[in-house]
């Protein structure tokens, strides 16, 4: 390893850290491989050579991420500020404002910064410390946006680099450490407590209302399938009966909680991902040998609501609103002693 004088070490690093800064959406329970993003939303991408155009020199030398792209099978190592453009676009639309956007920033940066130091690699294969996909966050590289952004590349490229600069190396802390950044698409007008949905209540990931997602398009949605189907599927009978089981439990956030069959109780969270619904918010209604679903709301609900952030914005709240009213008692913390560590190790 060469050695840097200290002052040299530390002229170079400061030169970095304003350069790259990370960005986050931490995996909560992370033992139990719960996804980050935008869960059950269907996000194609081909994966095509990078072109790299947003980090400088300074930032190619400091942190990298090594993604495996699923698409061909292969690691890219991407520059950190490069990694945060690519994660912002890929999970959260151009047109939205750019304080939701920002706050999509923080929140990519908070994940992976806390994957970078904690050493984290689970799911991803050797030699990788991240996927582009929903198990840890959706990443796309310079030619996917220019292949799927065409003539608007420019103008949407300019303002995803703005929102992930402009929150410099700031992450989303708790008790001084990084976060599990969860989030999702929308929610049923509210956010779900992390315990409702998975093992383990989490302090800041608390059900709030999130009255703006009700103007989302993905707000309500209908799935049909045969009662055959639906009996197959959750290990059930209803027969010919025009009950469909008993909801028994709804969550704090107002989905459902339990529905007990006949003597046969499942949760919410088991019946949307055995039918694979959009929300654990449903209701449905026998129509002869079908039966119709409808749900609100889009994702798991823990955490940050994008369609929420994004009507937060459009009233005018900045990032820093939009995520301490998603991640309760939160702080925004500046990572660069974090990076520091991270680059020195280098």
């Amino acid at each position: 390893m060469i050695k840097i004088k200290p002052l040299i070490l530390l002229a170079s690093l400061l030169i970095a850290l304003t350069i790259i800064i990370p960005s986050v959406v931490v995996l909560p329970f992370s033992n139990t491989q719960k996804t980050s993003g935008k869960l059950g939303e269907d996000v194609t991408k081909a994966s095509a050579k990078q072109t790299p155009t947003v980090s400088s020199p300074d930032a190619n030398t400091a942190v990298t991420v090594s993604v495996f792209r699923s698409a061909k099978k292969v690691i890219e190592k991407v520059p950190l500020e490069d990694y945060l453009v690519g994660v912002v676009a890929a999970e959260m639309p151009a047109e939205f404002k750019e304080e939701a956007l920002k706050a999509q920033a923080l929140a990519a940066r908070t994940y992976i910064v806390n994957r970078l130091i904690s050493k984290d690699t689970m799911g991803a294969p050797e030699g990788a410390q991240v996927t582009d996909t929903q198990i840890h966050q959706v990443y796309m590289n310079d030619a996917e946006m220019r292949r799927d952004w065409g003539q608007d590349y420019t103008w949407k490229k300019k303002k995803i680099v703005e929102a992930v600069r402009s929150t410099g190396a700031q992450i989303l802390t708790y008790d001084g450490k990084p976060i599990d950044a969860l989030f999702f698409s929308t929610g049923n007008g509210y956010t779900e407590n992390s315990e409702d949905y998975w093992t383990g209540s989490i302090p800041y990931l608390r059900s709030v209302s999130s009255p703006w997602d009700k103007e989302s398009p993905k707000f309500s949605n209908q799935k049909v399938m045969t009662v055959n189907q639906f009996e197959a599927k959750l290990g059930v009978k209803i027969g010919s009966s025009s009950t469909i089981g008993k909801i028994v439990a709804r969550t704090t956030g107002k989905r459902v909680g339990k529905v007990n069959f006949n003597g046969k109780v499942l949760t919410g969270k088991e019946i949307r991902e055995k039918l694979d619904l959009k929300s654990s918010d449903f209701t449905w209604q026998r129509k002869g040998n079908n039966i119709v679903i409808t749900t609100k709301g889009f994702g798991h609900g823990v955490g940050m609501s994008q369609y929420g952030a994004n009507g937060m914005a459009e009233e005018g709240a900045d990032y820093k609103k939009i995520v301490k009213h998603y991640y309760q008692g939160v702080q925004i913390t500046s990572a660069v002693s974090m990076l520091s560590t991270l680059t020195a190790q280098k």
